[in-house]
């Protein structure tokens, strides 16, 4: 590949002078007048490759002389792909000068069938299952019509195969399309030698400013592992999603090899043999027969130079270069919950030669404002497995909630094959605040551990996904924490297409603390419910048990859920349909739940989905209607 890439970039100035030259004659050209085909005798596919073949033809650029004989050839070559080797033609050009169109009665002839259909597997390729499937995948069967793009089809496949497994020495030994118009007949011919399976040789790691025994822990295969160029692609995508480096270049080192196969490829042309009728020598005459493809005596010199022995290997060249070692981001948004809001962000992605990375982060918004940061220092497995220390502080003024409050965190993560993420944590909070008009100082530290998965397809605006969060943290006078309880907190949300223009949309959430002094619970871990991603139709945070004067406590137990259908209008604009319960409560099993339901509508716009609903709580004598607008995906 190196020697490839070395010739694209000399001559890439010269490619470019040319697409220049190109597009400014271009714009000067006149517009191809392409001659429309009315066809008569044929339907269905047949039919559109020939007008498919014909629309190309320029009638400006020929004479009608020429005209009548090129209309010939390509609607015979349009349906020679289908079989059709002895059709007639009658044919008639309008009288304008040039013809716009040309009207022609098709008697397509006898179609060839196939008489005999032989494919065969060489070298180790023969006992590689996804090449024999190919094969059993190719849908035509001796004593059916001839079609040509399945046998141009399993070429290309095999090809692919070949080089993305790993077969660098492969080439066809016999391919071959045998036609025989008078005997209505047709032959296919395809033989695979694929040589040996390469193997992953040594990785080498070029320009790294990160540990090489802990970016190479990244590598999901090990050396004398079959290749497989997909493999490759995971390696790449590892070590992007580390955020270390700028560029990742991940490439075999082929060299020579790799000329030889390009060689191979540049050498096997799809060959087709229209055998006409023979004289002094029967169709099983050698002159029958179609050599194989011939290798140049470049080919021959870069065979000799290819890995030796049993299991030959193809070390695998790794190049980085650094990633910015400060990144900034700012950003704004607004949301019915909070109004608006803005966000700084400082991102280290990496601080020393072990990968540490450093992020602070300060959001504002009119009922809360914080300023957090976290610490992660990579482990072996630098995307699964890793220490976090975190810090934060935040002030809220919401309601009947007033809270000033400092945490600090210690925490492990593992995130396991099956994506789930574990996270055991040790956390100490202090919390000063006034909540329903009572006032407390709080110092707790709690151990907690949590499970979590998100996987989405299309994350911005997912037609499949799912997120599932469970966690429990408690708090004990043993080890110094002013207040005793067990927390535990579940959610969970679904999306699922039907179709290709429905939607559906399902959340659940679930919350509970058992504790003998709810007064030293702070808010930042009471439960309050309403807002936009909660029951809409109700206030951000607006429900939840109040006292004797009415302001909001917050609640021990908290239950809420959601069902949203959503339809495609046109586009990126999509109408929903949506229901919400739910409550935040002091004991279990409330007498009813607060419940709305509304309309919405969705764009997904260059930024990102925007959301508009119009909610009616059903439980709310005092409003109506409310409006929640929200710019981000759900998950």
């Amino acid at each position: 590949m190196e020697g490839r890439h070395n010739q694209m970039v000399y001559r890439l100035p010269r490619l470019a002078i040319s697409m220049l030259f190109g597009a400014v004659l271009l714009g000067n050209a006149p517009t191809i007048r392409a001659l429309e085909a009315r066809i008569e005798g044929l339907e269905g596919n047949v039919a559109e490759n020939v007008r498919h073949y014909l629309g190309s033809l320029d009638a400006e650029a020929y004479s009608r002389a020429r005209i009548e004989s090129e209309v010939q050839r390509r609607a015979r070559e349009a349906m020679r792909v289908y079989g059709y080797y002895e059709p007639t033609f009658e044919w008639q050009l309008d009288e304008s000068e040039p013809p716009e169109f040309v009207e022609l009665t098709i008697d397509p002839g006898p179609r060839v069938r196939l008489e005999v259909i032989d494919f065969s597997l060489q070298g180790e390729a023969a006992t590689d299952p996804p090449f024999q499937q190919a094969i059993d995948d190719f849908p035509l069967s001796e004593g059916d019509p001839l079609v040509h793009a399945p046998y141009d089809s399993l070429r290309g496949r095999l090809a692919n195969l070949s080089l993305e497994r790993g077969y660098f020495e492969w080439r066809y030994v016999d391919r071959r399309m045998e036609v025989r118009p008078y005997d209505e007949s047709a032959r296919l011919y395809l033989a695979l030698d694929s040589g040996p399976r390469y193997r992953f040789g040594e990785v080498t790691l070029r320009d790294s400013h990160i540990e090489r025994e802990r970016v190479l822990n990244l590598t999901p295969f090990a050396q004398g592992d079959p290749y497989l160029a997909g493999e490759l692609a995971r390696l790449n995508q590892r070590l992007g999603q580390t955020e270390w480096f700028g560029s990742v270049t991940v490439r075999p080192r082929l060299r020579q090899g790799e000329s030889l196969a390009l060689e191979q490829r540049r050498l096997g042309w799809f060959q087709e043999l229209d055998v006409g009728q023979p004289t002094t020598a029967d169709s099983s005459d050698a002159s029958d027969v179609v050599a194989g493809p011939t290798l140049s005596a470049m080919a021959l010199e870069s065979a000799a130079t290819l890995g030796r022995g049993d299991s030959p290997q193809v070390p695998i060249d790794i190049t980085v270069t650094p990633a910015d070692r400060h990144q900034f981001e700012a950003g704004v948004g607004f949301a019915t919950d909070v109004g608006p809001r803005l966000r700084f962000g400082w991102h280290q992605p990496w601080i020393n030669s072990l990968g540490h990375s450093l992020d602070h982060d300060l959001y504002l918004s009119a009922p809360e404002q914080r300023f957090s940061g976290v610490y992660r220092m990579p482990l072996e497995n630098p995307l699964r497995d890793s220490y976090r220390f975190q810090y934060g502080f935040r002030h809220r003024d919401n309601e009947d909630t007033q809270a000033l409050e400092a945490t600090i965190e210690a925490a492990r993560r593992w995130e396991f094959d099956n994506r789930w993420v574990q996270t055991l944590y040790v956390r100490g909070t202090i919390e000063d605040f006034t909540q329903g008009g009572e006032d407390e100082q709080v110092l707790l530290l709690y151990p907690g551990i949590s499970w979590s998965r998100t996987r989405t397809r299309n994350p911005t605006f997912p037609s499949w996904g799912d997120r599932q969060r469970l966690s429990f943290e408690v708090s004990n006078g043993a080890w110094g924490s002013q207040a005793d309880f067990l927390r535990m907190t579940s959610e969970t949300q679904w999306i699922r297409m039907v179709g290709d223009d429905t939607r559906l949309v399902g959340r659940l959430g679930l919350g509970a603390i058992e504790t003998d002094d709810f007064s030293k619970i702070p808010p930042s871990l009471r439960f309050f419910a309403g807002g936009d991603s909660s029951v809409r139709g109700y206030a951000y945070e607006s429900l939840s048990p109040r006292n004797e004067d009415g302001l909001l406590q917050g609640g021990q137990q908290m239950f809420t859920s959601s069902a949203e259908v959503q339809r495609r209008v046109t586009g990126d604009w999509w109408g929903a349909l949506f229901v919400d319960a739910g409550d935040a409560f002091a004991d279990w099993g409330p007498d009813d739940l607060n419940k709305g339901a509304g309309l919405g509508v969705r764009w997904v716009s260059p930024v990102g989905p925007i959301r508009l609903d119009i909610a009616h709580p059903f439980d709310d004598e005092d409003n109506a209607w409310r409006l929640h607008f929200a710019i981000g995906p759900e998950f």
